[in-house]
C-alpha cells in the first residue's frame, strides 16, 4: 500500500479503451471530449491564471522602480542640520526619509546596523559633500540615493563625493548572490514536497505518515542548506566568511518552503502545488528585495515582501553575509512562522477528527498493486 491512501492518483492514461480504433465515427467534438477531460481543462485554466499572474507580478514590481522614503542619515553642523533634514523630507514624492546623526561615526554605524541605507555628510567649509553608503545592501537603492542627493547638491551649486563603506564581494557581481541562493532553496523546498505528493498522494493517510514525510523534508532541507553554503562560499567565493550561518539559514528557508508546500497540498490536494507557485514565485520573488529593495517597489509588493519566505530569507542571507546579522530579528520570526505553520497545519489536517470534515475529505485513491 502506498502513503497516498486518500491521495490523488492518475486516471490511468489519456487513451481509454472505447472499441473505436480509428475514432473518426465520433467526430471532432467526441474526440475532444475524450482527449481533454474536465479535470485536464481545469488544470490548463489554472496554469493560464498562474502564467498571467507571473507576468503581471514581475512587470508590476519591476517596470518602473520609484524611491519611497529611503532611510537616510544627515550629518551637518547644528545651524544647518534642521534645514537639511527638512529639505530632504520635503522633496516631492518623499523619495527619502531623513534623520539627524550625531557625527560621521554614528552615521556609519547606522548604515552597518541597517537602520539607514545611506548618510549625507555636509561640510559647509568646503564645496563638496559626502555620501556614505553600503552597496552590498542593494546596489539599486545605493545608486538611487546617490542620484537624489547629487541633484539636491547641484541645486545648491555643490558637488558630492561617494564613499562605499560596504561594497559587495568581488565575486558577488551586483550583490545578487543572496537572492539567487534563496531562489534555489525556495524552489528546492516546494518541489521536494510536490515530489512526495506526486509519488504517494497529496494527503498523507495518517498522522504517522505526516511525521515521516516532514522528517524526510527536514533531511532534504539540511542537505540543501549545506549544498547552498558550499556553492556560495568555497565554490564561487560569492558570500564568504559565514559558512555555518548561511548553512542554517538555508536549512530554515528550504524547510519553510517545503512544510508550507506540504500544508497547501494537505488542504487543497494537488492544487496546493499551484498555490505554492503563487506564494513563492509569482509574489515572493519580485517582492523579496533581491532585485530591487522594498523602498523602490510599488506599495503592494513593498507591503508583502518581508512577510513572505523569499523576502525574509533574502534579508537573512544578505545581512549575515555583509552586516553581521543586524536587522534580522523580524526575518527570523517570519521564516520560522512559515515553517511552524506548515508543520501545524499538516498535522491538524491529518488528525482523524479533521479528516471527517468535508474540507479535508480526500477522494478515494485508485487501487494500486
Amino acid at each position: 500500500m502506498a502513503d497516498g491512501a486518500g491521495g490523488e492518483g492518475t486516471d490511468g492514461g489519456e487513451d481509454r479503451a472505447s472499441g473505436d480504433s480509428g475514432g473518426s465515427s465520433r467526430g471532432f467534438l467526441g474526440e475532444l471530449k475524450d482527449a481533454v477531460s474536465g479535470r485536464a481543462a481545469l488544470l490548463l485554466i489554472g496554469i493560464f491564471v498562474i502564467e498571467m499572474a507571473f507576468i503581471v507580478s514581475y512587470l508590476g514590481a519591476f517596470h518602473s522602480p520609484s524611491p519611497q522614503r529611503i532611510p537616510v542619515a544627515v550629518v551637518a553642523p547644528a545651524r544647518a542640520e534642521t534645514k537639511v533634514v527638512n529639505g530632504l523630507n520635503g522633496l516631492q514624492g518623499e523619495p527619502v526619509r531623513a534623520t539627524a546623526a550625531a557625527d560621521v561615526r554614528a552615521a556609519r554605524q547606522m548604515i552597518l546596523h541597517r537602520n539607514v541605507d545611506a548618510a549625507f555628510v555636509i561640510d559647509p567649509r568646503a564645496t563638496t559633500d559626502r555620501v556614505l553608503l553600503a552597496s552590498a545592501g542593494g546596489p539599486s537603492v545605493a545608486q538611487t540615493v546617490t542620484q537624489i542627493l547629487q541633484k539636491t547638491d547641484q541645486a545648491n551649486r555643490r558637488t558630492v563625493a561617494v564613499t562605499d563603506i560596504r561594497p559587495p564581494n568581488a565575486a558577488d557581481g551586483r550583490g545578487l548572490s543572496s537572492f539567487y541562493l534563496v531562489v534555489g532553496l525556495i524552489i528546492g523546498g516546494y518541489l521536494a514536497s510536490a515530489a512526495l505528493a506526486m509519488s504517494f498522494g497529496a494527503r498523507p493517510s495518517n498522522v504517522h505518515r505526516v511525521g515521516i514525510r516532514l522528517g524526510s523534508l527536514a533531511v532534504i532541507s539540511v542537505l540543501s542548506g549545506l549544498g547552498g553554503a558550499i556553492v556560495v562560499d568555497p565554490l564561487f567565493s560569492a558570500l564568504t566568511g559565514h559558512f555555518v550561518a548561511l548553512w542554517w539559514i538555508g536549512v530554515l528557508t528550504t524547510f519553510a518552503a517545503a512544510a508550507t508546500g506540504m500544508a497547501f497540498q494537505v488542504l487543497l490536494g494537488q492544487l496546493g502545488i499551484g498555490l505554492s507557485l503563487l506564494v513563492f514565485v509569482v509574489f515572493g520573488n519580485p517582492s523579496s528585495g533581491g532585485v530591487y529593495p522594498s523602498t523602490l517597489l510599488p506599495p503592494f509588493w513593498r507591503a508583502i515582501g518581508q512577510a513572505l519566505p523569499s523576502g525574509a530569507a533574502t534579508t537573512l542571507v544578505r545581512d549575515y553575509a555583509y552586516f553581521g546579522g543586524y536587522g534580522t530579528s523580524t526575518a527570523w520570526w517570519v521564516l520560522s512562522a512559515w515553517a511552524a505553520g506548515g508543520v501545524l497545519v499538516s498535522y491538524l489536517a491529518s488528525l482523524p477528527a479533521a479528516r471527517k470534515h468535508p474540507l479535508f475529505a480526500a477522494p478515494s485513491a485508485p487501487t494500486r498493486m
